[in-house]
């Protein structure tokens, strides 16, 4: 699982690599962990009204830890503490923080130039950080959703889909000894559009691992 991550410092990236129109008001933050807001790109709810104003693609700003919209206006105390910045993909569907979002194919694409991973082989977790070897930014696949508040305001949110990697020639190493290992989904640039308008009933296609020679691993001091 991916709790710390590096969103995008370059926002002139979000057009260029994630085909947005235009960049979000900037976040004052790069470390990005747990319920902080972050930037995610999407299809716009909009799209299907026929409204050739409305763009392929948007950036928009959410809560990274989905809350679903399923959640009652007053249920935050209770949905906000938990887990949610990672949905297992095994069982998201049948979820009810991240079913709603799965079933609608409410995909969505985290920008970021890196992703933290523990590394326990020498006993204590030291943090290593990951990026591409070409050095473009990643784009994780995720699922956001929104909810109403008790003000009756939309509250957007998001999270990262996981899988296995207890066979994965990299993230195998990383996490504790023992307990089964988890990695993101790092889609292919050329996979974007397709990820964005999948149905759901093909959302899994696109849950394979990142190659890992694509990748670099490094210890942070």
């Amino acid at each position: 699982m991916c709790s710390h991550y590096q969103t995008l410092k370059d926002a002139d990236l979000l057009l260029k690599k994630f085909g947005v129109r235009e960049k979000p008001a900037p976040l004052g933050k790069y470390d990005m962990w747990p319920r902080y807001q972050g930037v995610f790109v999407r299809r716009p709810v909009e799209h299907d009204t026929g409204d050739e104003a409305v763009p392929e693609r948007e950036a928009s700003v959410g809560r990274w830890g989905l809350i679903s919209a399923m959640t009652k206006p007053d249920g935050l105390d209770k949905a906000g503490k938990l887990s949610t910045f990672n949905a297992r993909s095994e069982t998201a569907p049948k979820s009810f923080t991240f079913g709603n979002a799965w079933r609608r194919a409410q995909h969505c694409i985290i920008p970021a130039d890196a992703i933290f991973e523990p590394d326990w082989r020498s006993g204590a977790a030291v943090a290593t950080r990951f990026t591409r070897v070409d050095g473009a930014p990643m784009g994780i696949a995720g699922l956001w959703d929104r909810w109403r508040d008790s003000a009756g305001h939309l509250q957007e949110s998001y999270t990262m889909l996981t899988i296995n990697a207890d066979d994965d020639p990299l993230f195998r190493d990383y996490h504790q000894a023992g307990k089964e290992k988890r990695m993101v989904v790092i889609l292919p640039e050329g996979a974007y559009g397709d990820w964005l308008t999948a149905p759901a009933d093909a959302t899994r296609d696109f849950l394979v691992p990142y190659p890992a020679d694509r990748l670099i691993a490094t210890p942070q001091k």
